[in-house]
């Protein structure tokens, strides 16, 4: 483990860690996620942190989802990656749910529809930065920003589905690896 890295020391700390985040994370979890854990609470390093959230993308399911069962069985076991997701999704839940009883009352209110998209913008902006952030570190890598923009065409552009180039990427990822290209 890195210096300057503490992980949790409890499971109360872990839940109310992941309660945190999962209290902020309007527009989106992962710019919040890594603000609480790698700058706020130095749980994880930077490079330890985009490893769990690259692993957890080609996962099933909300990336940091998987992400605070991984990091939490790693921390305290099965306890611990019952308890992280928990925290992670308890108030989400909760507002999820009462904004939809509210929203279908008031959808057609044009006010309404204007804060939407506003709020859709802030998240987009949101993890265009995260991404841009995380990608810093790769793109240092010869063949990462290569693998970056055909991973970006295929998806945005080509409409590729991710079931296709996450596995392609994988194996072109691996091979430049073991090159010493990425």
């Amino acid at each position: 483990m890195s210096e300057g890295v503490t992980p949790p020391r409890n499971l109360g700390e872990l839940f109310l860690g992941f309660l945190s985040i999962g209290a902020r994370s309007f527009g989106g979890v992962l710019p919040w996620a890594y603000q609480a854990m790698v700058e706020e609470r130095r749980w994880l390093t930077h490079a330890d942190f985009t490893e769990t959230v690259g692993l957890c993308q080609v996962l099933p399911g909300p990336n940091l989802g998987n992400a605070s069962i991984v990091l939490g069985k790693r921390w305290f076991g099965l306890r611990g990656a019952i308890v992280a997701f928990l925290g992670l999704f308890a108030l989400p839940y909760v507002w999820v749910l009462g904004l939809a009883l509210l929203y279908a009352d008031f959808a057609s209110n044009p006010m309404i529809h204007a804060a939407v998209t506003g709020v859709g913008a802030a998240g987009a902006g949101l993890f265009i930065a995260t991404a841009v952030k995380l990608g810093r570190p790769l793109a240092r890598r010869p063949a990462a920003l290569p693998m970056i923009a055909a991973c970006f065409l295929a998806v945005a552009i080509g409409r590729v589905s991710l079931l296709i180039v996450v596995p392609v990427a994988a194996a072109v990822g691996m091979l430049l690896s073991k090159a010493e290209l990425l």
